[in-house]
């Protein structure tokens, strides 16, 4: 069953985050993920988005999607994403 990680992002330091940006897509695609939603326009229909930037991505499975997030290959990628930018991420089970 897929499963999705859903990040709201707002960046802090925009040059570090670039960084960051250029170097996560291939870590996600080594563990089976794929962008559904970077960035983009984003209009609030109710209540409280509190970060400007939406993340979707997709992975094969919960057990997946848990081996990237904490891979060995992706922990000094994360530091930095956290050194550019404050944001809330879950992980939810899909259907």
């Amino acid at each position: 069953m897929a499963a999705y990680l859903i990040a709201q992002i707002e960046v802090t330091d925009p040059q570090a985050y670039e960084a960051y940006k250029s170097q996560v897509p291939a870590l996600i695609e080594r563990y089976g993920g794929e962008y559904l939603v970077r960035g983009g326009a984003l209009e609030v229909l109710e209540g409280d988005w509190a970060m400007p930037r939406t993340i979707i991505l997709r992975f094969p499975s919960m057990e997946a999607a848990r081996a990237w997030y904490t891979a060995a290959d992706y922990q000094p990628v994360k530091a930095l994403r956290r050194q550019a930018s404050i944001g809330n991420v879950v992980l939810v089970d899909g259907m």
